[in-house]
């Protein structure tokens, strides 16, 4: 997998008009997402023993509105990953996250947050760096360090209690560091994100 990020990658977000940033989309950013796709389903089908297959965002639904943000998403089911706890690779024009994602189709994220909640202290060995969100909708996040206080209870408890609810947790990568990185770093920083998420991801799904 040899994918590093250039700075024309998070310039696609600036283009106007809903066909003109697909056709940049298209022709930018989507071949690195796949070839994600096919590294990390074979990485997360090695680390969990489930066969995990890569979801790369095709924006089908939009007729209006150009798409702010892209994605590859992975998954232990083929036909999607909206329902289940995934993993994400994906960019907004300012920056790559790598996550892993409860959205609100998940349908049984009331006992996945009354888990998360129980062991809030898993979330203490995560580095330094991580953040959490409560919408995947929102390039914004809380930097885990100062959540623990009380941002990260109070998006597990709506996570428990509000059907919209969601959580998300991982990295943010400034689009100046990610481009500076080459493929070997951007992998290395991946892989540790995933290695660090994968005994969450655990708890979410046991």
């Amino acid at each position: 997998m040899k994918t590093a990020w250039e700075n024309t990658d998070f310039e696609v977000f600036e283009i106007d008009g809903l066909e003109h940033r697909m056709q940049g989309l298209i022709e930018k950013v989507r071949p690195k997402f796949e070839s994600f796709g096919t590294h990390y389903a074979t990485f997360f089908s090695s680390k969990t023993g489930d066969e995990f297959f890569p979801h790369v965002a095709k924006h089908a639904r939009r007729s209006v509105n150009p798409p702010k943000d892209s994605w590859v998403a992975f998954a232990p089911y083929k036909r999607g990953y909206k329902a289940l706890p995934h993993f994400q690779i994906g960019l907004w024009g300012s920056h790559v996250f790598v996550v892993l994602a409860v959205i609100y189709e998940v349908p049984n994220k009331v006992a996945i947050a009354e888990k998360l909640l129980k062991k809030k202290s898993i979330m203490k060995k995560l580095p330094a760096d991580f953040i959490i969100s409560g919408d995947h909708m929102s390039p914004n996040a809380i930097p885990l360090k100062a959540a623990y206080k009380e941002d990260l209870e109070s998006l597990l408890v709506r996570l428990k209690d509000v059907k919209k609810a969601e959580f998300l947790v991982g990295r943010h990568l400034p689009r100046e560091k990610a481009v500076k990185m080459s493929a070997e770093e951007f992998e290395t920083y991946t892989d540790e994100t995933f290695e660090a998420l994968l005994p969450i991801y655990k708890l979410m799904t046991n």
